[in-house]
């Protein structure tokens, strides 16, 4: 009688581990899917290559262009200038 009890025990107890592991599982095929969704309408959209380097140069671009607008807004146009221009030259380099 003890056995059967502790064999029931196990398999309860392994069902609902690997329920937590499969649902677990799927959760994160569904994460990796929306996001590689998300990165291909991105590069379809901007027309350029879905790679992580192209990812990359496009976010610093956009990083320039953020600090390029900062630099306009206190008053600083010789740096605001600059970093607007590198970041636009960045992008049209990235950018199809």
């Amino acid at each position: 009688m003890q056995a059967g009890f502790f064999e029931w025990l196990g398999e309860a107890l392994g069902s609902a581990i690997r329920f937590i592991i499969d649902a677990l599982g799927g959760a994160f095929t569904l994460l990796t899917e929306a996001g590689t969704d998300f990165i291909e309408g991105l590069s379809r959209a901007l027309g350029m290559n879905p790679s992580f380097l192209g990812l990359v140069v496009l976010i610093i671009g956009l990083l320039l262009l953020f600090l390029a607008a900062r630099s306009l807004l206190r008053r600083a146009f010789i740096s605001g200038v600059l970093l607007a221009l590198l970041g636009l030259w960045l992008l049209s380099w990235v950018v199809a």
